[in-house]
């Protein structure tokens, strides 16, 4: 059976290796989240749904590129009910609102999300008989998203370079969180403003910078990375060793917040080409249950996945301790050192090793839902089963 599985993976890994799955266009340099009205005209856009959260309607912080859309003559409505684990209710909701205004574009301007909300809420608007529901898995989108253009206001999810969306569903009172895929849900442009993320509260900096991390990490420990995804692997686990935390302890440092942003595009690139692996799966899981914030699950599990994997991931972290400026007499020491300083990272951010949500009642339900995610889809070093993934979670539950 794995050698099917990795036969499968194989001919997937090739096959977006020759894709040549686009990326956006950005958006840099001074006052860049005013270019962008300009840029929405010239693409022939005349009417906007801009897709926010409640947040940042009341902190006014997205006024000045509203005046803009105003001076530009591009009419826009307003959706800001996004939450944290969208629903497929804000989808529709912000749904009714594009074609109640006929809008031809979507700017989102927010953190993971917004964002993916926003590539849904697009994917809906044109292909009206097809339910989010529908949209489930791989390459179930058959026409084009609109012109969407992202303005991305933390540093981490790398959803303004991804090809996917995660959304919460509930079925018969629970929770479940997927991924939707798809070519098409690259966004257009990508604003890279690190003046709309220097009023993150700490946590979130802390967070979302893990979740960053992770998709790095993942990324180069998975089998058949290509050349491309390997380098921005490494680029981005540099630049986040050198600047989340200077992120985290100075909010206004600008140069920190926008090397931030560029690592997550990077991490964001270089997982849509080769994949995720366990963190993730469990970590959506644990989200859907718990209502865990993602990155803070992906920071907790990233350690101890990492370690977990043992000798099949020693090269790869070794090379990435390398990177990071990590020195030992062997790829096992290095790795094991590499893991140990994202444990210590999480430890000065106040992320804890444990899950105090976690209950053992609830281990099964878990387990089904990582596997049925990451078998056989992710390319990771080690496939797991069902023991694999409960000795993961004994490794993180409160023992009282």
């Amino acid at each position: 059976m794995e050698k099917i599985i990795r036969l499968r993976q194989r001919f997937v890994s090739t096959y977006i290796r020759f894709a040549k799955i686009r990326r956006p266009n950005l958006i840099k340099g001074k006052e860049s989240l005013l270019k962008l009205p300009d840029i929405v005209k010239s693409d022939g856009n005349n009417r906007v749904l801009v897709v926010t959260t409640a947040g940042f309607i009341k902190r006014g912080s997205i006024e000045p590129l509203f005046e803009e859309l105003k001076k530009k003559g591009i009419e826009y409505s307003i959706y800001s009910g996004i939450m944290p684990d969208p629903t497929i209710t804000c989808i529709e909701e912000a749904l009714t609102i594009y074609n109640e205004n006929s809008c031809q574009c979507i700017i989102a301007v927010g953190g993971g999300s917004v964002m993916d909300a926003s590539k849904i809420i697009g994917a809906r608007a044109t292909n009206p008989t097809l339910q989010v529901r529908d949209m489930r898995g791989m390459f179930k989108i058959k026409n084009p998203i609109p012109d969407l253009y992202v303005v991305p206001t933390t540093a981490g999810t790398g959803s303004e370079a991804t090809v996917a969306a995660v959304i919460t569903d509930e079925v018969d009172g629970t929770h479940y969180k997927y991924a939707i895929t798809d070519f098409g849900l690259v966004p257009k442009y990508a604003v890279m403003y690190p003046e709309i993320t220097l009023s993150l509260p700490k946590h979130i900096t802390a967070a979302t910078g893990m979740d960053a991390l992770t998709h790095a990490v993942e990324t180069y420990t998975n089998l058949y990375a290509s050349p491309m995804v390997k380098m921005l692997a490494r680029k981005s686990v540099k630049m986040i060793f050198d600047n989340l935390e200077n992120a985290y302890n100075n909010g206004n440092d600008i140069k920190a917040r926008g090397r931030m942003l560029m690592a997550s595009y990077y991490a964001g690139v270089a997982f849509t080409n080769n994949f995720v692996g366990y963190v993730h799966a469990v970590a959506h899981a644990l989200g859907a249950l718990y209502g865990l914030p993602h990155g803070y699950a992906n920071a907790i599990l990233l350690p101890v996945v990492m370690d977990q994997y043992g000798q099949s991931a020693y090269k790869s972290l070794a090379e990435l301790a390398e990177v990071v400026g990590i020195e030992g007499e062997s790829n096992k020491e290095k790795a094991e050192k590499f893991i140990d300083a994202i444990k210590q990272m999480n430890k000065r951010m106040e992320i804890p090793d444990k899950v105090k949500e976690l209950k053992e009642e609830d281990f099964d339900t878990i387990v089904s839902r990582a596997l049925t995610e990451a078998n056989p889809s992710y390319p990771v070093p080690v496939i797991w089963d069902e023991e694999d993934v409960k000795l993961l979670l004994r490794r993180i539950i409160v023992r009282e």
